[in-house]
């Protein structure tokens, strides 16, 4: 694995974050409880141009984690290409899930929670913070996303952001 790289430049940042979030299958979830402390597991999940989503089983920690406390940090696995992501999750039973959202993680996974028998909540991130780097060079400049608003976007931004789906 190539371990040295250039410093890119916010836009491109930007650019690499979005076709990840694009192409990648799987996102570390990091949620809270007070009495329990954190947990971490790796899901599938989709990006829909604006929102990271989800789907776990309804009485998993992590389900009720979320409802106890939304906020939540995300992952995507690569320790070089670091993509970290902070922002609020909201959930919807299986029942009360956006069609077009449910269709198109179907779609990407080929399973479809809704006709499983027990219940699963799906879950939906809109970023807030988002950080990314590849190597020590890149730590300056690492926030792409503050608030809600990517800093700069590059030329790739605007057309995947075009595309949301479950708002």
């Amino acid at each position: 694995m190539k371990t040295a790289s250039i410093r890119r430049q916010t836009a491109e940042r930007v650019r690499d974050t979005l076709e990840r979030l694009t192409t990648e299958r799987d996102i570390w979830v990091s949620t809270a409880a007070p009495e329990r402390g954190p947990h971490q597991v790796p899901l599938w999940f989709r990006w829909d141009g604006r929102a990271v989503w989800m789907c776990t089983g309804g009485t998993s920690v992590t389900a009720r984690n979320v409802r106890e406390e939304p906020r939540v940090r995300l992952a995507l696995p690569d320790t070089f290409d670091v993509v970290l992501i902070q922002g609020e999750a909201e959930g919807f039973p299986a029942r009360d899930v956006p069609a077009d959202a449910a269709q198109a993680f179907a779609d990407k996974f080929g399973w479809d929670p809704r006709a499983e028998e027990g219940p699963y909540l799906y879950v939906r991130v809109v970023p807030k913070t988002v950080r990314a780097w590849r190597g020590e060079q890149e730590h300056s400049g690492r926030v792409i996303m503050r608030d809600g608003t990517w800093l700069e976007q590059g030329p790739l931004a605007g057309t995947l952001a075009d595309a949301p789906l479950g708002h």
